[in-house]
């Protein structure tokens, strides 16, 4: 039977995204699971239009993004090669209790989840998905995680700023031109150049959603107790530019992107112990 975790190995001050305590490391998994949408599958991070897994910020074991995963499995233990990533294009939250029974089923002793950019990437304000009806799922899903993985840890990274998106992409030709012909993200990117005040609240209202979504998740991590971390925010409000996304489309993270994701989100989490 796999072994949920590793023994502890020290004792260290533990730092997350809602603040510090004194605790011991946190014992390496030996089994990590990636739930989430297309930036945790990372979409379009290696070719065009296809799940490049191994370039996922939370799962992947490319060496250029340097993982979770990757960090993880670098400081020994049994996680070497037992890294799975459930995350699904286009999933959203009512996806994510799904997901969370795949991780039950491999046993993982740590789950990041980054869930909620494809509520709000639709095709008008009107059908977003409801702040309380993703709440409702975040915490049915973490329920779900208790009961089947009680001793997991979980980590919860925040939805990145699709306004932001917009501001970097919006003077961008190409950039427009995917947006415009694939359709992506309307409720935040249609009409691009459009300085008229409908569309500066449609944003503006866009926005908000993903922060009352990031809101959410983290006041279900905080119930979850010590287990559940997040990143403080640190997805949402990083300064990210072009340079960090897929060419392909011009929404997702590439390889780069997902390296800043990894580097961003891992420096907020578990303090996690070697295993020597």
């Amino acid at each position: 039977m796999i072994r949920a975790l590793a023994p502890v190995v020290a004792a260290v001050v533990v730092l997350s995204g809602s603040g510090a305590s004194a605790s011991v490391a946190e014992p390496l998994p030996a089994v990590m699971a990636a739930l989430g949408d297309s930036i945790s599958a990372g979409f379009n991070a290696c070719g065009w239009y296809v799940a490049c897994r191994s370039r996922s910020w939370s799962a992947g074991d490319n060496a250029q993004v340097s993982s979770h995963y990757g960090r993880l499995a670098a400081r020994g233990g049994e996680l070497s090669g037992h890294n799975r990533n459930f995350a699904v294009p286009g999933a959203t939250s009512a996806d994510l209790l799904g997901q969370v029974r795949q991780a039950v089923s491999v046993k993982a002793g740590y789950v990041t989840i980054l869930i909620g950019a494809q509520d709000a990437c639709v095709s008008s304000e009107r059908v977003m998905t409801p702040v309380e009806v993703y709440r409702r799922r975040v915490e049915e899903a973490l329920a779900e995680l208790r009961a089947g993985l009680p001793e997991a840890r979980v980590f919860v990274a925040s939805i990145p700023d699709m306004r932001r998106l917009w501001r970097v992409g919006k003077d961008n030709a190409i950039a427009r031109s995917f947006w415009t012909i694939g359709r992506i993200c309307p409720a935040m990117l249609a009409d691009p150049t459009s300085r008229a005040r409908k569309d500066v609240n449609r944003r503006a209202r866009v926005r908000a959603r993903l922060m009352d979504y990031n809101s959410a998740f983290a006041t279900a991590c905080a119930a979850y107790g010590s287990l559940c971390r997040t990143d403080g925010g640190a997805v949402f409000s990083f300064p990210f530019t072009l340079d960090h996304i897929s060419k392909w489309d011009f929404f997702h993270p590439n390889a780069e992107g997902q390296r800043v994701l990894a580097r961003e989100t891992f420096a907020r989490g578990f303090d996690w112990a070697d295993q020597l």
